[in-house]
C-alpha cells in the first residue's frame, strides 16, 4: 500500500483508510471484538495505517477497540476521530460544534482511545449554530496544546469550509487539511461544489460509503437479496442506482475483479486530487476483497462507462459558464489560446 500526503499538510497516510463504524455490536449490526480485530489485522497486514473512528460509533466501543488495537505500535498509526455528535441524549452541551462540547468530547475520546493525542480530529457535521470563528479558534487551541495534531471537516457545505480556512489563514490558526464527504458512483453531487473547493484549498478528500451503502457490490440486484428495500425503505434503493450497480457488475466481470474493487477504485482514479476512500467491513474476507482494489487498475474505457452510467447535472452556475456563448464573451473567442495550469 502506498502513502499520500494529507492535503496541504506534511502528514503521511495510507491510500486506503479503515472505517471502524462496524466495530462493536451496540447498534445491532456490527462486529464483536474478535471479528473487529480480524478486520483490523487484515487491513494492517496489507500495509494500512490510517484509521477512522468517532465518539458516537457504537456508543464509544469503536474508539475503545481501536485504542486497544493500535496500542502496541501507537506512533505507527494515524488515528482519526470526530466530535460534534451527542454523547448524552437530551443535553445540548453534550453535542454540537461549540467549544464546550469540543473540549469535553475530545477528553472523552482520549480516554476511550487510551492515547495522549489524536493525529487527526474531524468536525463531524456542521450544526449551523456555532460561529466559524469559535470553531476554528477552539480547534487551534487543541493543536497548540498537543492533544490534536491535524484537523479536518466532514459533512459541511463548501461555503462554510471555505470561510473557515480563509479565516484560519488570515488569523494564523490551524486550517483544515482534509474534507470527508459521502462520495460514490451513486452519490456524485459533491462534484458540484465540495470537490472543486477541496481542490482549491488543497484538502485531502476521504470519501465515506464508497460502496453506496452496499448497493455497488451488486448484492441487491437479486430481488431475493433486496428484502423489499427496493420498494422505498431506503432512499438509495431506486431504479437509477440499480442501473449503476448493474454497470459496476458488468465492468467487474470484464476486468476479472469484484464489484467492490471497481466501485472503490472509481473514487481513487480520474480525479484531479487525491481521494482516500474510507473502507469498512464486518469480516476479514470483506476487507481483503475491498483491499484487492490495490491490484486493479480501471482502464479509460471502464471509467468512461461508469461515468456515463452515473452522471449528475452540475447545475447553475457550472453548466451556464460552460456554454459556448458564455465562453465566447468571457474570452473574446480566444479561449483556445490559453494554456491552463489549473
Amino acid at each position: 500500500m502506498r502513502s499520500f500526503l494529507f492535503g496541504h499538510s506534511g502528514l503521511r497516510v495510507s491510500e486506503i483508510c479503515l472505517g471502524t463504524m462496524t466495530f462493536g455490536t451496540e447498534w445491532g449490526w456490527g462486529s464483536d471484538y474478535e471479528a473487529s480485530k480480524a478486520v483490523f489485522d487484515a487491513y494492517a497486514e496489507a500495509g494500512g495505517y490510517f484509521i477512522d473512528t468517532a465518539n458516537r460509533y457504537t456508543e464509544g466501543t469503536s474508539e475503545k477497540y481501536v485504542g486497544e488495537f493500535v496500542r502496541s505500535d501507537r506512533d505507527h498509526f494515524v488515528l482519526a476521530t470526530k466530535y460534534s455528535l451527542f454523547d448524552r441524549q437530551g443535553d445540548l452541551n453534550f453535542s454540537g460544534n461549540h467549544r464546550k462540547n469540543l473540549m469535553r468530547s475530545v477528553e472523552g475520546s482520549l480516554r476511550r482511545l487510551g492515547t495522549d493525542f489524536i493525529d487527526l480530529l474531524w468536525v463531524h457535521a456542521w450544526d449551523f449554530t456555532t460561529g466559524v470563528e469559535e470553531v476554528m479558534r477552539g480547534l487551534d487551541d487543541l493543536v497548540r496544546s498537543g492533544k490534536v495534531l491535524y484537523i479536518g471537516i466532514s459533512d459541511t457545505p463548501a461555503w462554510i469550509v471555505a470561510q473557515a480556512n480563509t479565516l484560519a489563514q488570515l488569523r494564523g490558526w490551524t486550517a483544515f487539511a482534509g474534507l470527508q464527504v459521502e462520495y460514490s458512483l451513486v452519490e456524485r453531487t459533491p462534484e458540484r461544489e465540495l470537490l472543486p473547493m477541496a481542490r482549491a484549498f488543497d484538502l485531502a478528500v476521504t470519501p465515506w460509503s464508497p460502496l453506496g451503502a452496499g448497493i455497488l457490490t451488486g448484492k441487491y440486484l437479486d430481488p431475493a437479496e433486496s428484502d423489499g428495500r427496493l420498494t422505498g425503505q431506503s432512499s438509495k434503493m431506486n431504479e437509477r442506482n440499480m442501473r449503476i450497480a448493474r454497470t459496476v457488475v458488468d465492468v467487474a466481470s470484464e476486468l476479472g475483479a469484484s464489484p467492490a474493487q471497481v466501485a472503490i477504485n472509481w473514487t481513487r482514479q480520474g480525479r484531479a486530487q487525491v481521494c482516500i476512500p474510507i473502507v469498512g467491513a464486518r469480516t476479514p474476507q470483506q476487507m481483503k476483497d475491498s483491499l484487492g482494489c490495490l491490484k486493479v487498475q480501471l482502464p479509460e474505457k471502464a471509467l468512461q462507462q461508469l461515468n456515463e452510467a452515473s452522471t449528475v447535472a452540475l447545475g447553475f452556475p457550472h453548466e451556464f459558464l460552460q456554454r459556448e456563448g458564455v465562453q465566447q464573451v468571457m474570452y473574446g473567442g480566444a479561449a483556445g489560446q490559453l494554456i491552463r495550469h489549473r
